[in-house]
């Protein structure tokens, strides 16, 4: 789906459902929030951003648990629900990123390309496991960023 044409469906569902969202990103880096306020209206829908590339501010932001971050690691199924699930606590959906993009700091278990995409909304929360197969940085920040909000689209709507 073009870019413009996912943001719009996604500000359309939202705002006729008088849903917000919130969204943590580490690994993109705010590229999430930059794709959804390039249309125009985003503040209808859009409550709180937060880049949280640190350890810390997934602690502080967050209430990512340091036991979870220490056990799994920043980039792991458990901290992205951990994200997802402290979204909750400032709107009602959620959008949160964490993985690796490169080009150093992979491994054979969590390659390059590897994000954990936590979505939610109320009380529902769904974490997507997604390797990108992009080989530059910038590439695979994008190519994330375009299949969260894809995933986002998909869960809101069989939620809804």
């Amino acid at each position: 789906m073009k870019k413009y044409q996912l943001l719009l469906e996604i500000k359309e569902i939202l705002i006729k459902n008088k849903l917000n969202l919130s969204t943590a990103e580490s690994c993109t880096g705010g590229l999430v929030s930059s794709y959804l306020t390039d249309i125009d209206g985003a503040s209808n829908f859009i409550f709180q951003n937060f880049v949280t590339y640190s350890n810390q501010a997934k602690e502080k932001f967050l209430n990512v648990s340091s036991k979870t971050l220490n056990h799994f690691g920043a980039v792991s199924e458990e901290t992205a629900y951990e994200m997802t699930k402290g979204l909750l606590n400032y709107a009602n959906c959620a959008i949160a990123t964490t993985g690796i993009l490169g080009p150093t700091g992979g491994s054979e278990e969590k390659p390059i390309g590897l994000v954990y995409i936590g979505l939610g909304l109320k009380n529902k929360i769904k974490i997507i496991k997604y390797i990108s197969n992009k080989t530059q940085r910038y590439d695979i920040k994008v190519d994330i960023v375009e299949a969260a909000l894809n995933e986002f689209l998909n869960f809101i709507k069989s939620e809804v």
